[in-house]
């Protein structure tokens, strides 16, 4: 108890007794340092005192899949902030291969008794992936919102790029430079997200051949793979699902000799952090990150407030940014 006390005091700036005031429920602390001083106890891991458990903490939690793909931190970033501005505490909790699972972070959160939860890129994005974990969720009536695409009937509501908006814009892009033979680097074959590109390139190209469609797992090695087959069946242009596929995308067709943009254009999706300054600089789909996150936190925060939120999806317009990745097309 003593060292409890110690390290809620530390934390928050304020002296043990005060800390022992809030605890106890006794008079003569302000509002602001008695939810410091609760805040405090939920960041650290302690459980609340029995009589102070109705009320729920200040904390939400921002549940990433990864960071290494920088369109995480982009979102995380923005989230965070917007959050913050309304006095509400972002837990930051990431994924790791073999470590922690999305399902073991939501009970960890409804341990510290979370206001509610973004998610971004996660398992409701993958239609075999379990999702029993959102249905705990929405059965305890804790306020969610999804970052891009999600499976049907998880009731939750969502903010996400019309990802058919941005094939067609790659696409025609493309199309433009004289590139008929136009292949797809997607995600699996059970993301939302990627169904929704395949399904627009399907309906703009009238023809598209399945062997002009590679599936990745979504990292720089898997856009390799998937793109060294795709040129191996006579793509010249290349429209992948994220930026680091389209990296990969490049990196495929340079250790075939082929040159980029010259021989093989490449577009990417996302304009994540430093695709501005890749050899070539990458032509990509730019997703409003800001917007998006923004209005993730509006959303929630409503929820959050008691306001009914319509388990709907908000979809925001992408914006192709033209670089040094995509070329007319070879003649030969």
């Amino acid at each position: 108890m003593t060292r409890r006390l110690a390290e809620v005091a530390k934390k928050v700036g304020v002296s043990e007794a005060t800390v022992s005031r809030v605890l106890n429920g006794k008079p003569g602390v302000s509002d602001a340092t008695r939810q410091a001083v609760l805040t405090a106890l939920d960041v650290l891991g302690y459980e609340r005192p029995t009589q102070l458990r109705g009320e729920r903490a200040r904390l939400v939690g921002l549940v990433l899949p990864e960071l290494q793909n920088p369109i995480f931190p982009a979102f995380a970033e923005v989230i965070g902030g917007a959050l913050a501005q309304l006095g509400l505490t972002p837990v930051l909790c990431t994924q790791t291969k073999g470590g922690v699972s999305e399902a073991d972070y939501v009970e960890l959160l409804l341990q510290q008794q979370v206001s509610g939860v973004v998610f971004a890129g996660g398992l409701y994005a993958q239609a075999d992936a379990p999702h029993d974990h959102y249905r705990l969720l929405a059965e305890r009536n804790i306020p969610v919102v999804l970052v891009n695409a999600a499976i049907e009937h998880l009731g939750f509501p969502g903010v996400s790029c019309d990802d058919a908006v941005a094939v067609e814009q790659a696409w025609r892009h493309l199309a433009s430079l004289g590139h008929e033979r136009i292949g797809l680097v997607l995600g699996p074959g059970d993301h939302v997200p990627s169904a929704r590109k395949l399904a627009a390139a399907r309906a703009i190209a009238g023809d598209l051949p399945d062997e002009f469609v590679a599936r990745a797992i979504f990292s720089l090695e898997g856009g390799h793979a998937a793109a060294s087959r795709l040129i191996d069946r006579g793509v010249t242009g290349i429209i992948c699902a994220s930026d680091p596929l389209a990296l990969g995308a490049v990196r495929a067709a340079r250790r075939k000799g082929y040159d980029v943009p010259g021989r093989i254009s490449v577009v990417g999706y996302d304009d994540s952090a430093f695709m501005n300054c890749t050899e070539p600089p990458l032509t990509t789909v730019r997703q409003p990150i800001e917007a998006m996150g923004r209005a993730a936190v509006e959303l929630l925060n409503a929820r959050i407030g008691g306001t009914a939120v319509p388990a709907e999806e908000l979809l925001f317009e992408p914006e192709l940014v033209v670089r040094g990745s995509t070329a007319q097309a070879p003649r030969d």
